[in-house]
C-alpha cells in the first residue's frame, strides 16, 4: 500500500502537530543537551550534539558531550584547542572526520560569525561538516525556525504513519515531502525533538509500543498490520574482509611505541599501533617498523568499519631503551609512550582493542 491509497488512516498536518506536541509536552526525555520546557535552546549544545549523535546512540554520546562542554564550554574555547587534543576527546565514539570537521567548523563560527552560529539553514551549510539534517535540526531547536528534520527515527515513524512500502533509500525524498506537510510554523524546534523522541521510545525498529502511540488511530501502518515490519530496505552488499598486521613494540621501562596516521583519510590524524596496510586476499608478515624478534600474540583483533570488516594479526615485540634500531622509528610521527598515559592518547576503538590483545597476551 502506498500513502496514497489510504489517505482517511493518516493525519492531517494540524491534528498531527497538535497531538504530538501535546504528548511531547507529557513524555519529552531529558536529554544533557536539550533546554528545559520554556528555555531556549543553546546552538552550541545543539550543534555539538548532533555532530556527536551521527552513527551513534544517545547512551553512547551523553558522557562524551558532559565532558566537551566541561573541557571546551563555548565554541570560542573549542576553536582555540589543539586538534590533537579534540581527537583523543573524541576516541571511543568512532568515524573521526566527525571530530576533524568538529573543529573546523569550530574555528569557522569563531572566525567567521564571532561565536554565534548562523541561524538559517543556508547558512548553516556553509560549515565544516554540517549537513542537510544537521542544519535543519540547529535551525529548527536551536532557533525555532521552520525546517524539515529527518534523521533515521523520523524516517521511520513516517514510513509507518503512510504505510510506505517503497524501501529506504529510495524513499527518502517521499518521506521527506510528507515530513514538510507535517512540520507545522509553530514551536518547530519542539516538533522535531518529539518526532525523534516519538521514534526513539514508542515507534522504535522492534516491536513498536503502538497502544501508547498519540499517533496510533491514524496510522495506515498500525491498520494494515505493517508497522512492525516497516520501512522496507533495500538489501545492502555483503562488506569485504581486509587483513592487516599490528606490530606492538613495548620497551624496557614499559613504553609502548605508537605513531600518528595521516591527516587525510581513514582514521585521520589519529594515533595508532604501528601496522601493516589493511587489504583484501592472504597477506604475509612484512618486517615490522623495528629490528627485533616478534612473536604472535594468539587470536585475531577484529573490528568493522563502515564499508569494510578487518582482521588484525597481532605480533609482539620487545626492546630495550636506546636499542631500538629500524628506519622507521626516526620518522616524526613514531613516539614512545608509557602505558599509563595510553588512555589519553587519540587511539580509535580497533587500536584500542589491538592494545588491550596485546597487554592481555603479556600479563598472563
Amino acid at each position: 500500500m502506498s500513502h496514497g491509497e489510504n489517505m482517511s488512516a493518516t493525519p492531517d498536518s494540524a491534528w498531527a502537530a497538535r497531538t504530538l506536541l501535546d504528548w511531547y509536552d507529557q513524555s519529552r526525555r531529558e536529554l544533557p543537551w536539550r533546554a528545559a520546557p520554556g528555555e531556549s535552546s543553546d546552538a552550541y549544545a545543539v550543534w555539538l550534539s548532533e555532530i556527536m549523535l551521527q552513527q551513534t546512540t544517545v547512551k553512547v554520546v551523553g558522557p562524551y558531550f558532559t565532558a566537551f562542554l566541561k573541557r571546551w564550554p563555548r565554541v570560542e574555547d573549542l576553536a582555540e584547542a589543539e586538534l590533537e587534543h579534540v581527537l583523543q576527546a573524541w576516541a571511543g565514539l568512532g568515524y573521526y572526520a566527525r571530530a576533524r570537521n568538529l573543529h573546523a567548523c569550530a574555528r569557522a563560527v569563531a572566525d567567521v560569525y564571532s561565536g554565534r552560529f548562523p541561524e538559517t539553514e543556508k547558512e548553516l551549510l556553509t560549515l565544516p561538516g554540517v549537513g542537510s539534517y544537521t542544519a535543519a535540526a540547529i535551525a529548527a531547536i536551536a532557533f525555532d525556525n521552520p525546517a524539515a528534520v529527518m534523521d533515521g527515527n523520523v524516517e521511520r515513524v513516517l514510513a509507518r504513519v503512510y504505510a510506505v512500502e517503497a524501501p529506504l533509500p529510495g524513499a527518502k525524498p517521499e518521506l521527506r515531502a510528507m515530513l514538510e506537510t507535517l512540520a507545522p510554523g509553530e514551536r518547530p524546534g519542539d516538533f522535531a525533538q518529539a518526532m525523534m523522541d516519538l521514534g526513539a521510545t514508542i515507534c522504535t525498529p522492534r516491536s513498536p509500543s503502538c497502544a501508547r502511540c498519540p499517533w496510533k488511530s491514524r496510522c495506515a501502518g498500525f491498520a494494515s498490520g505493517l508497522a512492525s515490519v516497516l520501512p522496507y530496505k533495500t538489501p545492502k552488499k555483503a562488506k569485504p574482509t581486509r587483513h592487516g598486521f599490528a606490530y606492538f613494540i613495548q620497551r624496557s621501562d614499559g613504553a609502548i611505541l605508537l605513531r600518528k596516521r595521516p591527516a587525510k583519510g581513514l582514521l585521520g590524524g589519529m594515533t595508532e599501533v604501528p601496522g601493516s596496510e589493511w587489504r583484501e586476499g592472504e597477506m604475509v608478515m612484512s618486517d615490522g617498523p623495528i629490528d627485533a624478534t616478534w612473536e604472535r600474540v594468539p587470536g585475531i583483533v577484529r573490528h568493522t568499519f563502515t564499508h569494510f570488516h578487518l582482521e588484525l594479526s597481532v605480533y609482539l615485540a620487545h626492546t630495550e631503551e636506546g636499542s631500538c634500531t629500524g628506519k622507521d622509528v626516526a620518522l616524526e610521527r613514531y613516539m614512545w609512550v608509557p602505558r599509563r598515559e595510553l588512555d589519553a592518547q587519540a587511539l580509535p576503538s580497533v587500536m584500542r582493542k589491538v592494545v588491550a590483545h596485546a597487554l592481555d597476551y603479556t600479563t598472563r
